[in-house]
Formats: C-alpha cells, sequence, structure tokens
C-alpha cells in the first residue's frame, strides 16, 4: 500500500533514538499572539518534541489587525546562516522533520528548500511538511508577490507532507475544487507530481462538506482519504493561526509513530479543546497555554471516516 504505513512516518536523527523527534520550524513569528511558530512552537514542544525555529518574518501582532502591525522580513540569507550554524556544531543530523509556512518573500521559499536539501544530507530519514501559506486577502492575510508560484512549483514537488486549505489547494493544481470528489483529485495531482505521500486539506470551506457549524479536515493518500469534523464553535472573531497549529499537530503525530489516520484523530482533538478554551475565554488569539493539556490529552476525540475516493 502506498499510503505510508506508520512505520514509514515515524522518522528520527540516526545515531539518537533515546532523543526526541526535533523540528525546524520555519516561518512568521509574532511577538503577541498565536500565529506562525508562535502557535506551532509552544503545542509542539508540549506534545514532547524539541523545536528548533527559525523565523522568517518577526511581526508585532498578526497582519489581521484592524490597527495594522510592524515589523519586517528576515534577511533571506540568515535562514541558510542558521542552518549552517546548527549544522557545524553536529546537530543538523538530529532533526527529524522541517517545517515551514509564512514567507516573508518569494526569496525565502529557495532559501528553505536549500535548508530542507542541507538536512535530508545530514539525516535522509528527515522529512519535509510544507504548509504553503498563500493568504486570504479579503481576511487581511497578505503575501508578497511569487510565493503564490513558489509553492504551486517548488513546495509541490519537493514536500513529503503537504498541509493546504481548499483555496490553496486549488492555486497549487490550477483547479477550483468544489466537492469532496474534488478536494481528493486536487490532492492526489499534487501526490503525482512529487514526492509527497500525504496531503492534508485543513479545512474543507466551499468544498460541499463544511457547513456552518464544523471544522472539517480531509486527509488523502495515493490509495485512501479520510475525513473528520468537530464543532465550529463561536467567535465575534475567528482566530489566527488556526491553519499553522493544525499543521504541527499533524506533523507532531507522524513523528511519534502514529499512523497517518491516528495523527489526524488527535490533530482534531487538540485543536477542538484549542478552540474550546479560546472561545470560552472569548479570546482573538489562540489560547494555547490555557488548553496545553488537552494538547496531550485531548478529553474529546474524533473519528476520521474513510472516504470511498
Amino acid at each position: 500500500m502506498r499510503f505510508g504505513p506508520a512505520r514509514a512516518f515515524a522518522l528520527g536523527a540516526r545515531g539518537f533514538a533515546s532523543r526526541p523527534p526535533a523540528v525546524l520550524s520555519i516561518q512568521s513569528h509574532v511577538c503577541y499572539g498565536a500565529a506562525g511558530n508562535s502557535a506551532a512552537v509552544f503545542p509542539m514542544r508540549r506534545l514532547g518534541v524539541e523545536v528548533w525555529p527559525v523565523n522568517t518574518v518577526q511581526f508585532s501582532n498578526h497582519t489581521q489587525y484592524a490597527e495594522g502591525w510592524e515589523g519586517l522580513p528576515t534577511p533571506t540569507e540568515q535562514i541558510g546562516l542558521l542552518a549552517k550554524g546548527i549544522e557545524r556544531i553536529g546537530a543538523l543530523g538530529r532533526c527529524s522533520a522541517i517545517l515551514s509556512g509564512y514567507l516573508g518573500t518569494e526569496e525565502q521559499g529557495g532559501a528553505v528548500l536549500d535548508v530542507v536539501r542541507r538536512v535530508k544530507a545530514a539525516n535522509p530519514a528527515a522529512i519535509y511538511c510544507c504548509d504553503p501559506v498563500m493568504g486570504h486577502p479579503a481576511k487581511g492575510c497578505v503575501v508578497p508577490e511569487g510565493v503564490q508560484r513558489h509553492h504551486a512549483e517548488a513546495s509541490a514537488a519537493s514536500a513529503d507532507v503537504l498541509c493546504p486549505n481548499v483555496l490553496e489547494l486549488g492555486v497549487m493544481t490550477g483547479s477550483e475544487p468544489d466537492t469532496p470528489q474534488a478536494v481528493v483529485r486536487a490532492a492526489r495531482a499534487l501526490l503525482g507530481a512529487g514526492s509527497a505521500r500525504l496531503v492534508l486539506v485543513k479545512h474543507l470551506a466551499h468544498a460541499g462538506l463544511s457547513p456552518d457549524d464544523s471544522f472539517e479536515m480531509l486527509l488523502v493518500g495515493h490509495e485512501e482519504a479520510w475525513h473528520i469534523a468537530t464543532p465550529l464553535l463561536p467567535f465575534g472573531r475567528p482566530p489566527v493561526g488556526v491553519g499553522d497549529l493544525t499543521s504541527a499537530l499533524f506533523l507532531v503525530g507522524l513523528l511519534q509513530g502514529r499512523s497517518p489516520k491516528a495523527a489526524l484523530e488527535h490533530t482534531a482533538g487538540a485543536y477542538f479543546e484549542v478552540m474550546r478554551a479560546t472561545s470560552e475565554a472569548e479570546e482573538y488569539e489562540l489560547q494555547l497555554v490555557a488548553a496545553q493539556d488537552g494538547l496531550v490529552d485531548p478529553p474529546r476525540s474524533f473519528e476520521a471516516i474513510a472516504l470511498d475516493a
């Protein structure tokens, strides 16, 4: 079966079996709130994974505040320099996975792929999980020119795991998937075009499986696909960083030896606990600290259902 069994994703660094997995997480950082690394690093560490964050931008807050934000992209060359520094001290071979997210410039995409090549040279078992953030201008989230093209071409060809939402999936495949079957077809087009073994479609809005009261995800492999749904809780302003959180949770599940289906189910339960804590606090920012125990052992479980697709 080409849809990798659990052992295909229980990937660690050679010679470091007693150490926890380590993730080199290359994405945005906000000083206040939870988006990019600020949404992903704490949950991964709370789940027992070492995280080495590299920030593609450093902003005061996420870009969907009406008041705006302050901050700058990280110089492109710094991304590679940081990886070289880790390599120089002999630690890059311990890296189990690279997780990439928001890019501050198109050029940063090339720098990320250079880091991926460097890591895989040091540890061929390492996997690359790409969250191809492309922005949503209607919500105030924008990405620089060229980033969409980079993901559609280079990221799609290079990643082992891809975590787009439906809109990003459409851009990457030149399609407009509007049914679950179309989502599966588009995801399999990505699987056939590059090295990816799994595509996690993080939000099925506009895909026919996402009513107003549900948050739904679809996990697609070469031969199997699973659908999972959780209740969509009420928010005055929907929090940002949910995609960054779910990509990180799913990657950790794979690294810790869960099957893809079990990793999806844990991701859904942990996501829901964060959203529950955030909704109950009536906060705009994800309440990761308040929900931290639920990240490890979600009190509510959700079952992934196999799709005939």
